[in-house]
């Protein structure tokens, strides 16, 4: 099946924003998360996601969903329909925040056959066509009757990534092999990464799925049968004067768990399209450094500051509009915001986040 065969009109993208960001304090903030921040060029990594399949669907089928604090924010960055923001009271992981997108799907398309594409808001990816090659063929094989993840072709043994096992081949669509789904692993420690990665049967996992919407919920009723029930009331509340009140007394209710671990680890029939997008997630200041262009001292300089180093290497320096001097540094990362200054050596980044709770411990939430 080639590409060009595959039907994208009850195709549905759903894009996951609702996270803070705390790895890349002090620019990613509760008002101003990662994900809405133009970190990687001049649209924020939200519009670049919705960039990326806009070739694949109009902006009447994208939805995002985030929660109260960041639907304004979304709203004044993207052009998609407004009531296309779907709003989770409060966080209560990716579970019951996809399986209510996919009942809200169902209610308005009226075809349990549709097909829900779920992505992350904050990724970055190098090769956007084979990114959309890569749905094309999920989506294909989604209608097969398979749960369907897009596997990343691992650069590296990484500790901070889950990993997908292929099995068996399925057969091909649009040009990729797709393999049955063993088993998922998450965050594996450096041996073992290290063995996943040498097999040449294992993925990263970024997250990303495809499936149809009686397939996905047929799991939620199997797996998660209080959760399916409990959002099925949401959704039958949805156009009375009561929606609002059962929403947030029956969301408070709900199982927090992520769908991989509430739905993915024990679907059946589950798919992965392997793919080597030059995928980066973004998740530290660390990775900001890996992807970015490099001056000849391998820093990497951004924000509307200067920088001016001696004997500075590997370094990722970013400042809010103030000059920034260096001397000795390497493998260093100092971020500048104005009312906040960061600095670290790179083998540290992960740790940025624990820095945010000891901020927030010691009550300076004006920072945050």
């Amino acid at each position: 099946m080639t590409s060009t065969d595959i039907d994208f009109s009850n195709v549905y993208v759903t894009i996951l924003a609702g996270g803070s960001g705390t790895r890349l304090w002090p620019r990613s903030r509760r008002e101003s998360p990662k994900q809405l921040l133009n970190l990687l060029g001049d649209e924020s990594m939200l519009q670049q996601t919705i960039d990326r399949v806009l070739p694949l669907v109009p902006p009447e089928r994208i939805y995002i969903l985030t929660g109260p604090d960041h639907a304004p924010l979304i709203a004044d960055q993207v052009s998609i329909p407004e009531e296309n923001i779907l709003l989770e009271p409060s966080p209560r992981g990716t579970a019951p925040c996809l399986g209510l997108a996919a009942m809200k799907l169902l209610q308005g398309s009226n075809s349990s056959q549709s097909i829900m594409i779920s992505l992350h808001a904050d990724h970055a990816i190098a090769n956007p066509e084979r990114f959309r090659e890569a749905l094309r063929a999920a989506v294909a094989t989604a209608r097969q009757g398979y749960i369907v993840t897009v596997g990343i072709v691992p650069d590296f043994a990484s500790t901070g990534f889950g990993y997908i096992e292929r099995g068996e081949v399925l057969g091909q669509a649009a040009g990729h092999d797709i393999y049955h789904v063993t088993r998922f692993t998450e965050k594996p420690p450096l041996e073992k990464a290290q063995e996943f990665v040498q097999s040449g049967r294992f993925y990263w996992n970024a997250g990303y799925f495809v499936w149809t919407l009686d397939c996905v919920l047929d799991e939620f009723r199997r797996q998660l049968p209080d959760m399916h029930a409990q959002l099925e009331e949401i959704v039958a509340a949805h156009t009375t004067p009561a929606a609002d009140e059962v929403l947030q007394r029956v969301w408070d209710q709900v199982k927090n768990t992520t769908i991989d671990v509430g739905i993915m680890e024990h679907a059946r029939q589950v798919a992965v399209v392997p793919s080597d997008l030059g995928w980066s997630d973004i998740g530290s200041w660390a990775s900001l450094h890996d992807i970015l262009p490099r001056d000849e001292q391998e820093n990497v300089v951004l924000g509307d500051g200067q920088h001016v180093g001696i004997d500075t290497t590997n370094s990722l320096i970013y400042s809010d509009g103030k000059l920034v001097a260096t001397i000795g540094l390497d493998n260093v990362i100092v971020v500048n915001t104005g009312d906040a200054i960061l600095v670290l050596p790179q083998d540290r980044a992960q740790d940025v986040s624990a820095l945010v709770k000891e901020l927030r411990a010691r009550g300076l939430e004006k920072y945050l």
